[in-house]
């Protein structure tokens, strides 16, 4: 099967469609020519369609790694291998970074990116941003750490000072998440939706049904799909959960469930 016979099985149009053949490229140019070649960062979603394309191409997992700069990072690369070098030994494209600031300055998220996009920086080229007060780490890839460690000097109003750093003094913020226990009449989605998303199941069904639903980083368009611990939801406006436990029947019927809602 061709590169576009596969990226018309799994739907891909647009943007997608662009993003996940450069994936091929990368992993066609690490055999062909018996060299390291890394994607641009990828979104959950992305990976998981990438992951997706890579089987339907029979490329082996052995062949590529996937990494964010730290242990569950949200955007991540795919580095693709040739036979002769082993994960351990193959060197990351991904540099650290640190932008310090005046506390004072209470930069956000928005303000740190949208300066980036200013300067010509395309989001494929950043990683996570990690927003601390007084200062933020962001992984990069290695060409555009360079250019951001002479040139990146201000965000706004705020002035900056850009250092590299090692991954190990990464300051990674923890995960803001809240344990919510309920009970629900059935493990399907828009069931187990309506609870994690605080609302009718009938809206839940109408969202799922309209494309806005993702079950572990993909489109999820069947409101009668069955869940499974540890499966994460996400619909775009209403946030993400994980259904982490799934319990026993009670009295009634219903059955017990613990989700992790991100907060």
């Amino acid at each position: 099967m061709d590169k576009g016979a596969m990226l018309d099985r799994l739907g891909l149009t647009g943007e997608d469609r662009l993003t996940l053949a450069k994936v091929l490229d990368r992993a066609e140019q690490a055999s062909g020519r018996n060299i390291p070649a890394a994607t641009d960062f990828l979104s959950p979603q992305q990976r998981a369609q990438a992951l997706d394309l890579l089987r339907l191409a029979g490329i082996s997992e052995t062949a590529y790694v996937c990494q964010g700069g730290y242990e569950g990072a949200e955007r991540q690369i795919f580095q693709f291998l040739p036979d002769w070098l082993e994960p351990e030994n193959a060197e990351s494209p991904i540099r650290c970074l640190r932008a310090a600031y005046r506390e004072e300055d209470k930069l956000t998220h928005r303000d740190l990116l949208g300066s980036l996009m200013g300067m010509g920086i395309v989001r494929e080229k950043v990683g996570d941003l990690l927003v601390g007060p007084g200062s933020a780490d962001l992984l990069v890839l290695e060409g555009v750490g360079d250019y951001l460690l002479q040139n990146w000097s201000s965000a706004g109003r705020a002035k900056l000072h850009v250092s590299a750093i090692q991954p190990e003094n990464l300051h990674i913020p923890a995960v803001r998440r809240k344990e919510v226990r309920d009970t629900v009449s059935s493990l399907r989605l828009d069931t187990v939706a309506a609870s994690g998303f605080r609302m009718a199941r009938g809206k839940a069904a109408g969202l799922i049904e309209s494309g806005r639903v993702q079950l572990n980083w993909r489109e999820c368009v069947k409101p009668d799909k069955l869940l499974s611990p540890g499966d994460v939801v996400s619909a775009r406006g209403f946030g993400k959960f994980q259904l982490s436990e799934v319990g026993g029947l009670t009295r009634k019927g219903r059955v017990s469930i613990v989700l992790q809602v991100y907060v």
